[in-house]
């Protein structure tokens, strides 16, 4: 208590008296203005998570900011509580409806047209002072994370008079309130005049003009014109307007006639009305060739891949009939009948269009395309650039039995469609769905699931309303499909439930959830589905996602697809998850959100997937080798932001030229030194931790020699550090001298000539002696690496060679960057006082391995966010040399932590901690037998931030 008096006392001077006063800087006040260091909703989350309870008291509140606080609310173990109004009939009975559904806040209604309510103020109760954020940000979704705003965030003791002076404005609030019931509710959505919105300024019609994206693509594809090429393919996300780009495209090539080509009726129609649009004509002037149409006399014909390809129907058409053809969903282009269809015409320009031209089954669309992309625009992108709508998506799980048992991969129909799940899904939709006006699809894992659950859910209800739902499979019809997505549209149904014939080619821009009732297949598939709600749509600000994550073994993809990470690197995957625990936001306002033990059924899958074996590897090389016709480089998984390039060369084989060659992509293998060089770039130097020394090999492999001296200024110009310690270093791991074990047994890669370096001679030979750009060369494998490492050294944040906090390092790395006199890796545990580099590295594996010998199973435990019990190695005393130096803090203590061996050798860097409170105690050793250990705290300089202890502390 006293503690946290006095930060309170130090933060408040410094925030409002002077500012060059020392304080933690913890509870000082702040502006909050929505810039890139601080947003109004991470300051609501990070409040939240320190409080006992809440008061908000709000005049507008959003359907979509509400979804981005949602599980911060429902995660909130106090009491809250949420004053609000009808004041200019803003908030709508939607709303209302979801404040009602959270079940541990009480919402508070003041009705008086006449009083204006328009308070935005957020108070925090915590125990024995209080913080509050009160400026001009109501809860909407802009107000937390866009508009320019201005809120004073400020904490004062609960005996302050400031908190006297907010208890009795709300309590004020209170008296003139009432609670919020379905009944107010029912009322206000009857007589509620409609918003009434500033009237658009009319402006003389005229036609479709191209968004940003479409401009970049028309240029694109222009200059490909004027380049002399034939073909292009655009991948754009769904919901981004190819149609619209392909129509514009068209018009821009001025063609006499041209063909659209897409799989479905329902896909022809919307195109052939977007044509029209954009060449401002009636759609009739457009013919359909599909079905019982056969408009084969219009100019313009958009054309049905079966109506095409039945009894050869395309050979009625002469190759010429058509100078401009369009393919949509152009990833289904490798299929036979399509390449009949491209082999047979000869237009003047052949455009693609796709989505997610990536394919699970090797064929290669770009070599049909001639490998013309001029331009891509992906989901995030897409969001960034507002071109759809946010989407909050919540991971949730799955019903449990009694027994503790998950819905898994072979449950049984039983289990899925049982009374107990069924109660459950319906629980669920009401606390975490949108709760009215729901245009929803539910994705099933099996055919009769979807039919049994459909009839059960038309007996249910939820939020007081029985729901209505249809299941749609592959056996049915079109007209069947189009009947069902007509009524969703027009609002007699709430769901479609299918399996998977809504992830591709259906456009139902109303559907505002989206429910994932089933283990995810692949991030393709995750993509396409979540992709069926993110079109723009009147009255439709956000889209819902509840996905219910059971004991499935692919759950790894599932950060996969939403954070459009494919490094196949699992450490990475993790980072992501625990990321999200401090910003849940995503490209811009959409959000993730996981309940606890659905992030921890992932962390396990992560844990236990096959993500990196020779096989994916091989699935990797070939789709990057689709889109360049041509074995592709690590800089190229680096650029393109595929597969980690460290992991792809390292973790199945030496370096990345024996993979190729395991894999039959190349003949010729490299000479056995050729493969040592290789290999010890590769897995010293590809991880870019270590920047200095690959500018050091990239000045010799250009200029042939450098002096020290030119060296600190190249590494000095570059922001790296330079001292005399780190050349030092640099030469050590160049000449192999920082290898006392000759893991390597290499002659050096860099040797020193008076006061110059040069390359060694062998390495030397070889680099120069051998061809460029070829996949079967040494130099340009080690061209390759060296612009790889620093390529990652750079988004990697390891620029300056020096530690980072949140950064993770092996043992290898820490020996390196603090300037051991040797890699100690295989000797360097527990800690080490490091009279050599003046250094005292940690090292703590948070939860031991069960087998662990008794002698070493220290019980090291953070007791909060700052502060680690830390035990020294058993045999130790207060008198031990190595304890009094650590106690003494005879040299700066770097702390490392990792959460347990699944992680592999890398640890977390958590940063400089300050040792205090030392006691000489017992531990249990073998038998039983106890033995001397020394316990002490460890002050963390930085404290931990919540997720990653959190983290630290989940069983997984």
């Amino acid at each position: 208590m006293a503690d946290r008096a006095a930060q309170l006392h130090q933060d408040t001077a410094y925030g409002f008296i002077d500012s060059s006063i020392e304080a933690p800087q913890v509870l000082n006040p702040r502006l909050i203005s929505n810039s890139p260091q601080a947003n109004m909703h991470q300051a609501i989350r990070d409040a939240l998570r320190g409080a006992k309870s809440f008061s908000f008291s709000i005049a507008f509140i959003s359907s979509s900011a509400l979804a981005l606080l949602k599980q911060e609310l429902l995660d909130f173990v106090g009491h809250g509580e949420i004053i609000t109004s009808n004041y200019l009939d803003f908030n709508e009975p939607s709303v209302f409806r979801e404040l009602l559904n959270l079940d541990n806040v009480d919402v508070y209604l003041i009705e008086d047209e006449h009083a204006g309510f328009h308070p935005k103020g957020y108070v925090f109760d915590r125990g024995t002072e209080l913080t509050a954020i009160v400026g001009s940000s109501n809860l909407t979704t802009n107000a937390l994370l866009r508009n320019h705003e201005w809120n004073l965030q400020f904490s004062t003791s609960s005996d302050g008079d400031i908190a006297f002076q907010i208890d009795a404005a709300i309590q004020r609030q209170k008296a003139h309130a009432f609670r919020l019931s379905e009944k107010w509710i029912h009322e206000y959505e009857v007589r509620r005049a409609p918003l009434v919105r500033p009237a658009a300024k009319q402006l003389p019609p005229r036609g479709i003009v191209a968004n940003e994206m479409q401009r970049r693509a028309l240029a694109g594809i222009q200059e490909l014109v004027d380049e002399g090429q034939q073909k292009a393919v655009v991948i754009s996300a769904t919901g981004t307007g190819k149609t619209i780009l392909a129509a514009l495209a068209a018009k821009q090539a001025k063609p006499r006639r041209i063909l659209f080509i897409a799989h479905r009726e329902q896909i022809l129609i919307g195109a052939r009305r977007e044509f029209a649009r954009v060449f401002a004509q009636s759609p009739e002037a457009f013919g359909l060739y599909v079905g019982a149409h056969k408009d084969i006399d219009h100019d313009h014909v958009f054309a049905s891949i079966q109506s095409l390809t039945r009894n050869d129907n395309y050979r009625s058409f002469s190759p010429d009939t058509f100078d401009f053809i369009v393919v949509d969903e152009v990833h289904r282009s490798a299929a036979t009948t399509y390449r009949q269809i491209l082999k047979h015409f000869k237009p003047r320009f052949l455009l693609g269009l796709t989505a997610t031209p990536e394919r699970t089954d090797s064929q290669d669309i770009f070599e049909l395309f001639d490998y013309n992309v001029p331009y891509e625009i992906r989901l995030q992108e897409a969001l960034e650039e507002n071109m759809l709508v946010p989407f909050h998506y919540f991971g949730v799980t799955d019903y449990i039995t009694e027994g503790g048992e998950l819905v898994e991969d072979t449950s049984t129909l039983s289990r899925l469609v049982s009374q107990e799940r069924l109660l459950h899904i319906l629980d669920t939709l009401r606390v975490y769905g949108l709760p009215q006006q729901v245009k929803g699809l539910m994705f099933c894992s099996r055919k009769d699931e979807a039919l049994e659950l459909s009839q059960l859910l038309n007996q249910s209800k939820v939020n007081g309303r029985l729901l209505r739902t249809t299941a749609l499979l592959g056996d049915d019809n079109a007209r069947s499909r189009e009947d069902a997505v007509a009524r969703l549209e027009a609002g007699e149904l709430d769901y479609i439930l299918t399996v998977d014939i809504f992830n591709e080619g259906i456009d139902i821009p109303c559907v505002n959830q989206i429910v994932m009732l089933r283990g995810t297949e692949s991030s393709i598939i995750f993509t396409q589905q979540l992709g069926r709600g993110l079109r723009k749509f009147p009255g439709k600000d956000h889209l819902r996602v509840i996905d219910f994550i059971g004991n499935y073994k692919n759950n790894y993809l599932i950060p996969v697809a939403l954070f459009g990470d494919n490094s196949r690197s699992k450490d990475s995957l993790r980072q992501k998850l625990i990321s999200i625990g401090e910003d849940n936001t995503l490209a811009g306002v959409s959000s993730v959100n996981f309940d606890e033990i659905s992030k921890q059924k992932i962390y396990s899958s992560i844990s236990t997937a096959k993500i990196d074996t020779q096989t994916e590897f091989k699935k990797d090389i070939s789709t990057l080798f689709s889109r360049l016709n041509r074995i592709p480089k690590l800089y190229d998984f680096a650029r393109f932001d595929t597969v980690d390039p460290f992991v792809i060369a390292t973790r199945r084989t030496n370096h990345y030229w024996e993979l190729l060659l395991k894999l039959k992509y190349v003949d010729k293998q490299p000479s056995p030194l050729e493969s040592k060089f290789l290999k010890f770039l590769s897995k010293e130097l590809l991880t870019g931790k270590q920047p200095q020394e690959l500018v050091l090999l990239q000045e010799l492999l250009h200029r042939g020699t450098i002096t020290e001296a030119e060296l600190q200024e190249v590494l000095a110009a570059k922001g790296m550090a330079h001292g005399s310690a780190d050349i030092s270093v640099m030469e050590k791991v160049l000449n192999l001298n920082f290898y006392p074990d000759k893991d390597y047994d290499l002659p050096p890669l860099v040797d020193v000539s008076g006061s110059s370096y040069v390359l060694g001679k062998d390495f030397s030979d070889f680099y120069h002696a051998s061809i460029q750009d070829s996949p079967e060369s040494f130099r340009s494998h080690v061209d390759d690496i060296v612009e790889t490492g620093l390529f990652r050294s750079r988004e990697k944040s390891f620029w300056q060679g020096v530690l980072k906090i949140g950064n993770r390092y092996s043992r290898k790395d820490v020996s390196r960057i603090l300037g051991l006199k040797s890699n100690q890796m295989s000797t360097l545990y527990g800690y080490k006082v490091d009279d050599y580099s003046g250094s005292i590295p940690v090292f703590v594996n948070y939860h031991k391995s069960a087998d662990i010998d008794a002698s070493i199973a220290y019980e090291d435990r953070f007791l909060n966010h700052e502060t680690m019990q830390w035990f020294s190695k058993s045999n130790r005393t207060l008198r031990s040399g190595e304890v009094v130096d650590i106690v003494n803090r005879k040299y700066p203590m770097y702390l490392f932590v990792k959460r347990d061996d699944s992680e592999g050798e890398e640890f977390y860097y958590l940063g400089l901690v300050n040792p205090k409170e030392p006691q000489q105690t017992k531990m249990a050793g073998k038998g039983g037998k106890l033995i001397d250990v020394v316990t002490m705290k460890l002050d963390l300089d930085s404290p931990l931030d919540e997720e990653f202890y959190n983290y630290l502390h989940e069983k997984i």
